[in-house]
């Protein structure tokens, strides 16, 4: 089969048929099946059902609204990501890549589960291989294999040699001849022990899942102790059942883990409106708590669209003869880069036959080709030349200074990789490099929001900061040259005293990443070649342009649809809303756990009845806390992260949950015994005085208060009076419009606020100030 022609229609549909086509690339979010399984199969809808079944046998039916809300609370969640995960793979149909391939109708771009077996695939650098293969024909590339073996190390490929689906191409091009495809590749026989990067972690859901863990050892043990100390003390064995179903609610937050995953899930749907894809949720968090934010030239301060424009000759030699050498060079090399097609698009082609080809590496920083005329390079003066002339270091200076990107055309003895021999610069080559639109108003927001911005390019620092200051990036005078160090390098100490970085390998890059966590900052890494690979793996948050590599884009936790990199300010501002609200609703949800642990434990050694059933903790639980939440968690809020998740919530929930189990005691101590109050009005006070806490509570995490969050606070008062007025029996409450009775709470309530007041100023500001909860 000819390399020109390709496979007919007739040969790709006889692969069809016989299952040799390639798989689409896995999908970045949960199938609908999973979907429903992991919001219905969780432990906390086990304990409802149970509990569930168990206030069946007493008859007392009203009690089982619990299970609705649990239901209503399962479906928001399964709605939400069905929803959520619709707008995702939308846009990842929008990402994802296509390849080149050649098909005997001509070549076409197609996606990569549309080729089959025996295809001729088209390969340029930065391209990922979607299948195993064949080189069919090259002038020499390099491949990185690290997605597969874990070594970073290109491994230089020729004609005739393999090279295996998961690896992507450092440098240059190929035809490559598809032998494996879909299930018999290697990436996917091999899925189980392919290295890739770990997952974005999440510190939030960490925390969260950390409280869940703890409360699932709790719950039951502590559930079936009260169970049994209920009977011990006489109760019937309906009210032991409802006693401690009640209490076993309390303890259940199961509506934070639903509203964070629902908040991520939203805003991803919201991020993928503005053409932002997330391929993991919890980066949403982590570009939230990003304090560094390392930012690579080239399609991202600059829009990736290059000129030429000048040539400088050297060495005696005339324009146009610089030129036609540049022609022969850059064509023979067939790079495909932003700079060679600037070159290409400028410069007339000779049509130089080449015997050896070098292609561009971003750790060589040059390409070259053997053709009849001699050995030619083209690349950064630094590299090219062991060391620069004093008068010609100063002529590329004051080029770099005036913003140029400097490259140069040079005649070689040698032709290898590791030695060109001797050296003699032709000529110097001027590109210019374009500022991307709305670049300085984005970097200044950036700036605004305590974000620290750095600048990591494998171009002349000089060069780098002149565009640097012309974004507006802060410090842009604090350069170095990278190139210029050797042996041990001190990185702690560069990434404390520079700003912008020149010349930087992609090992180094990645080195100043690490320095950077090490400081204890949260790292953001931009790229979109494969140069910035290294980083983006090592960043606490890759973003890749869509129009960059395949294979940048399968390491970045964000993919830039657009490529437009102004949408990063919708992505921190989205995952600044939801971590600063769910760390201030948290503490409403916590308080009812708290609460019910405190009051199971102390309620086991009483021989009064637990103080509520399970319906009564309905309105307590909808209207103070689930409502609310939803309504709060909405709300633009994006300022700095604390980071202080535990101590942010326990400000609030401590004195709460002090102050519930306090007046709860008080009801069923004083009020039992001085008032004569019966269970029913005792349980009905508690419901009261316990509900007016948690208002207090949404109060104080409503602040600052605005006129949509005190109408929020007001309406849910007035709905948990109104409760108390018309809806008493349903909610097993007795009526409160007893003067006798009211000579008992009235005070209690008129005492909440700076009862709450001053516990917090106890707990929260002296003891939680001591302790570092994270």
């Amino acid at each position: 089969m000819p390399i020109s022609q390709g496979l007919t229609a007739k040969q790709v549909q006889q692969r069809i048929d016989t299952g040799r086509q390639n798989e689409p690339a896995p999908s970045l979010t949960r199938s609908i099946k999973a979907i429903f399984r992991d919001n219905l199969l969780t432990w906390f809808n086990l304990i409802n059902l149970v509990l569930g079944a168990l206030v069946l046998i007493t008859g007392s039916y009203k009690n089982e609204l619990f299970l609705g809300v649990a239901i209503v609370n399962t479906a928001i969640g399964i709605f939400q990501e069905i929803r959520s995960k619709r707008q995702i793979d939308k846009m990842s149909l929008l990402s994802e890549s296509t390849y080149e391939v050649k098909r005997a109708s001509g070549t076409v771009e197609l996606r990569q589960d549309a080729i089959v077996q025996d295809d001729l695939l088209v390969m340029h650098r930065g391209d990922q291989l979607p299948v195993d293969g064949l080189i069919l024909e090259t002038k020499g590339i390099e491949v990185d294999e690290s997605q597969i073996t874990g070594e970073a190390t290109p491994i230089a490929k020729t004609t005739g040699d393999s090279v295996i689906s998961g690896s992507f191409l450092v440098s240059g091009q190929a035809v490559v001849r598809a032998t494996h495809v879909g299930a018999k590749s290697f990436i996917n026989t091999m899925s189980g022990e392919v290295q890739s990067g770990e997952s974005t972690n999440s510190q939030l859901l960490n925390t969260i899942n950390r409280i869940i863990k703890i409360l699932t050892v709790v719950i039951v043990p502590l559930g079936t102790v009260l169970f049994i100390s209920r009977l011990l003390n006489h109760s019937s064995i309906n009210q032991a059942i409802l006693g401690t179903t009640a209490a076993m609610i309390g303890m259940i937050p199961e509506g934070l883990v639903l509203l964070t995953s629902v908040s991520l899930a939203v805003s991803a749907m919201n991020l993928a409106r503005h053409r932002v894809l997330v391929r993991e949720l919890p980066a949403i968090e982590g570009l939230a708590r990003v304090d560094v934010l390392g930012l690579d030239k080239t399609g991202t301060i600059t829009s990736g669209k290059l000129q030429l424009s000048k040539i400088v000759p050297l060495h005696q030699q005339s324009l146009d003869q610089v030129k036609l050498i540049i022609g022969g060079t850059i064509n023979a090399i067939g790079d495909d880069n932003e700079t060679a097609r600037a070159l290409n698009s400028a410069l007339t082609n000779p049509e130089w036959q080449p015997t050896k080809v070098v292609p561009f590496s971003s750790a060589r920083k040059w390409s070259g080709v053997s053709v009849q005329q001699g050995n030619y390079v083209i690349g950064a003066p630094e590299f090219v030349l062991k060391q620069v002339p004093a008068n010609l270091a100063k002529q590329i200076e004051g080029y770099a200074a005036e913003g140029y990107r400097v490259l140069c055309i040079a005649q070689t003895t040698e032709m290898n990789a590791d030695d060109l021999g001797n050296v003699t610069v032709l000529g110097l080559i001027l590109i210019e490099d374009e500022i991307r639109e709305n670049a300085v108003e984005t970097f200044r927001y950036f700036q605004n929001q305590d974000v620290a911005l750095k600048v990591i390019s494998g171009d002349n620092p000089t060069t780098v900061a002149n565009i640097a200051s012309r974004a507006g990036i802060k410090n842009w005078a604090q350069l170095i040259d990278m190139s210029s160090l050797e042996g041990d390098i001190d990185y702690d100490r560069l990434v404390a005293k520079y700003t912008v970085f020149g010349r930087v390998t992609p090992t180094q890059k990645k080195q100043l990443v690490m320095a950077w966590q090490r400081a204890g900052h949260s790292v953001a890494m931009t790229g979109d070649g494969v140069n910035d690979i290294l980083a983006l793996r090592q960043a606490d948050c890759g973003i890749a342009m869509a129009s960059g590599s395949e294979a940048a884009k399968s390491i970045a936790d964000f993919v830039l649809v657009d490529s437009n990199f102004d949408a990063m300010l919708n992505v921190l501002n989205e995952g600044r809303r939801v971590v600063n609200n769910i760390e201030r609703v948290a503490s409403l949800f916590l308080i009812k756990t708290m609460y019910s642990v405190a009051l199971s434990i102390i309620f086991i050694f009483m021989r009064n009845g637990y103080p509520f059933q399970p319906i009564q903790l309905t309105p307590i639980s909808v209207l103070t806390v689930g409502i609310p939440t939803f309504v709060l968690a909405l709300e633009p809020n994006y300022q700095r992260i604390s980071g202080q998740f535990m101590k942010q919530v326990m400000v609030i929930a401590a004195p709460a949950a002090i102050c519930v189990v306090a007046y709860i005691l008080v009801i069923d101590l004083v009020g039992g015994v001085q008032f004569n109050l019966n269970y029913t009005e005792t349980s009905t006070l508690s419901v009261l005085l316990t509900g007016a806490v948690c208002l207090v509570a949404l109060l104080m995490v409503a602040r600052p208060l605005n006129r949509l969050k005190l109408a929020l606070v007001l309406l849910m008062a007035g709905c948990f009076a109104l409760i108390f007025i018309f809806f008493g029996k349903l909610f097993s409450l007795e009526g409160i419009f007893n003067w006798q009775m009211a000579l008992f709470y009235l005070p209690l309530l008129a005492s909440i606020y700076p009862f709450f007041y001053l516990v917090q100023e106890v707990v929260g500001k002296r003891i939680l100030a001591r302790i570092n909860w994270r």
